[in-house]
């Protein structure tokens, strides 16, 4: 059990795979911007 396990962490770092011994870090998820809210009175000064 080493270097040339691939069943390792080790052995998946020198083998330079991932796999289930060695997952990928997850990514960040994206920030959502909730979209402006339009109020009765911006709408009132729309149609005018």
């Amino acid at each position: 059990m080493g270097k040339g396990d691939v069943k390792t962490k080790r052995g998946k770092i020198v083998n330079g795979s991932f796999g289930v011994s060695r997952p990928h870090k997850a990514k960040k998820a994206a920030k959502v911007i909730p979209a402006a809210k339009v109020t009765p009175v911006a709408k009132a000064a729309k149609k005018a």
